[in-house]
């Protein structure tokens, strides 16, 4: 029920979100040309016909950085700045295009770029303005009981009390849980306000007094013995019931099934990109992406190699052997930042502050991630991607693999330049662990829409690296 509501919800969403872009539009409009009374060579019916792109453009870009699931309704802070990310990538892509269409004489000299800007800043305020209003008018419809769904929930456990947590932070999908029935806890028992109040063998006395519109069976692992009499009972008196795992911490939140002529098979790990299409859409991505950043940085990464070769002895380049897909190894490439040293004295372990073996430029290049910037031909291999979990040095990932759970599988896909971790702010001396659960999040949510989101996010977050030493 949750997801039919939620999907009832996200169509609102797209139609409001229709309605706010093409108002943003006309106002900016009417400020240009009606109250600033600018001149253009395009006449109203001109610039209104851009709509037809611009609407559906800006909409898919909302759905890309997520603004129709549930996350983006959770924090005002979080759902403003998805809505100013969306909307700068998308006024990022119409200057692109009018770049491209520089052939165009007629809309590349008579659209007029002020306008363009005024509707930037004008959708950004109305877009948090409407959504706002629509939480507050969705909460209110709440606590006034209308639209109420009322639910009891069958074992107390782990996935119990994440379910409660979600519906007590999440009061416009509109759930009252009532209580829960459990064996294994005292009666009287409350987490956050849901007692429990009665035993699973009460279940069917249960449904027929208290007659909630729904179930929720949330057993512990250790009691799905019970499962089928339960499901059995709930579907014999019409409840609509639903089932929430307590092993949530072994299978992906979207896990991947199939019907195996009748069999329901759950596969533990879903990594989208073992898919032939999405594979060869990422890998050309990769390969349009590092040509144009070749030729983008190609001043940046000159004056570099003079600066290197002018202030320390030494090879340009250092190869470095890491771990990528498949667990097959490869030499990375970087601009070289420290003292040549010979293999024996190289230490197993991260640079420190204030490393000796770093050298001047070496502290600026690693500061500004431009010693990464070679990596670009690790793409053109097809060693690295441009997006993907950072690869480790040998040593590291014997040593991770048998202290952190699920490392490994980071090596299902490419590694890449840039990450979900690293622009969440784990890079360099940070937390593996929550480095893992960021880059499994990746791999298993991935789709082109998120690899062009971490990208855009890399130019404001990815560069600049504070725990690079």
């Amino acid at each position: 029920m949750i997801k039919d509501n939620q999907q009832h919800f996200n169509r609102l969403h797209v139609l409001v979100d229709a309605f706010v872009i093409a108002t943003a539009y006309l106002l900016a409009w009417v400020i240009q040309f009606k109250i600033l009374h600018h001149i253009s060579g395009f006449v109203f019916k001109d610039y209104m016909l851009i709509l037809i792109a611009l609407v559906p453009g800006y909409l898919l870009l909302y759905a890309a950085f997520g603004m129709y699931t549930t996350k983006s309704v959770r924090r005002k802070r979080v759902e403003l700045e998805k809505i100013v990310q969306a909307n700068t990538l998308g006024l990022g892509l119409f200057m692109m295009a009018m770049f491209l269409l520089r052939w165009n004489t007629e809309f590349t000299t008579n659209f007029s770029r002020p306008m363009l800007f005024y509707f930037y800043g004008i959708n950004i305020i109305l877009e948090a303005m409407a959504r706002n209003s629509i939480r507050l008018v969705l909460h209110q419809l709440r606590k006034k009981g209308f639209n109420q769904k009322h639910m009891i929930l069958v074992g107390y456990s782990r996935a119990a009390e994440e379910y409660i947590d979600r519906i007590k932070a999440n009061p416009e999908w509109g759930y009252e849980i009532m209580g829960i029935l459990d064996d294994n806890v005292e009666q009287g028992m409350k987490y956050r306000g849901v007692q429990v109040f009665g035993r699973t063998e009460e279940i069917e006395e249960t449904l027929e007094t208290v007659k909630p519109d729904e179930i929720a069976i949330t057993l512990g692992l250790s009691e799905y013995s019970k499962l089928e009499h339960i499901v059995a009972v709930c579907e014999k008196s019409g409840v609509h019931t639903k089932f929430i795992p307590d092993y949530n911490n072994i299978i992906p939140t979207r896990p991947y099934t199939e019907d195996l002529m009748g069999l329901p098979v759950v596969n533990i790990r879903h990594v989208p990109l073992t898919n032939t299409f999405n594979a060869f859409m990422k890998r050309s991505m990769d390969l349009v992406g590092s040509v144009c950043a070749m030729i983008l940085f190609s001043p940046i990464m000159l004056i570099t190699a003079v600066a290197i070769k002018l202030t320390s002895p030494g090879p340009l380049i250092y190869a470095q052997e890491r771990v990528g897909l498949h667990n097959h190894t490869f030499k990375m490439y970087k601009f070289r930042s420290m003292d040549v040293q010979s293999p024996k004295k190289e230490r197993g372990a991260w640079t420190v502050p204030n490393d000796p073996r770093v050298t001047k430029v070496g502290k600026i290049i690693r500061k500004t991630s431009i010693d990464e910037l070679p990596q670009l031909f690790n793409i053109l291999k097809g060693d690295m991607s441009l997006v993907g979990p950072r690869p480790e040095r040998p040593f590291f990932v014997e040593k991770f693999r048998e202290e952190i759970p699920r490392y490994m599988i980071k090596h299902q896909v490419r590694p890449g330049m840039t990450g979900w971790a690293q622009i969440n702010g784990y890079r360099g001396n940070t937390s593996i662990r929550k480095r893992i659960e960021y880059d499994l999040y990746y791999i298993e949510n991935w789709t082109l829409g998120f690899d062009i989101k971490i990208l855009f996010l890399t130019i404001f977050k990815g560069f600049i690296n504070k725990n690079a030493y």
